[in-house]
């Protein structure tokens, strides 16, 4: 088997782009293409956030109890799957903004695809916004003319 180092980034999408385990195609819409890659984070098939070719990626799953765990990408072990991921998980008791900045902070310190930054937090918040429990929808007041009925029967 070839190793990945010897061959570029843009090859490899180029091959793999057409046809992929992660593609999701759909006629409808217009023949949308997407990604189900963990560590693509628009699920957008294109170059930019294709994980799997990427040298460096990021993704953000969820984690235990609200939180987010953040995935980086290794450049090191390329080619061993099991070492090549690194996980750094943001407990769900932080507010957002700490959660936020503790996201970006990590990514610039480690100098990791600064283009990505807004993605990375938009996609964090979207994963914490899905975690939290639905409010049950209160009860419609009656308004108007109604409600004046509904008042005088209740008093006589």
């Amino acid at each position: 088997m070839a190793d990945q180092t010897n061959v570029s980034s843009d090859l490899i999408w180029e091959i793999c782009r057409p046809n992929n385990a992660y593609l999701v195609k759909r006629k409808s819409g217009g023949g949308c293409q997407f990604s189900k890659d963990p560590l693509n984070l628009t699920n957008k098939h294109s170059r930019k956030y294709a994980g799997f070719v990427n040298t460096k990626a990021v993704g953000v799953l969820p984690a235990e109890k609200g939180g987010v765990t953040m995935i980086t990408k290794k450049t090191k072990h390329q080619n061993r799957p099991a070492a090549n991921r690194h996980e750094v998980t943001f407990a769900g008791n932080k507010s957002g903004p700490r959660v936020y900045r503790g996201i970006v902070n990590y990514s610039a310190k480690q100098n990791y695809r600064a283009d990505l930054r807004r993605e990375v937090v938009a996609r964090a918040s979207a994963i914490r916004e899905s975690s939290k429990p639905k409010k049950d929808t209160p009860e419609r007041k009656m308004r108007g003319a109604k409600a004046r009925n509904v008042a005088s029967t209740e008093e006589t």
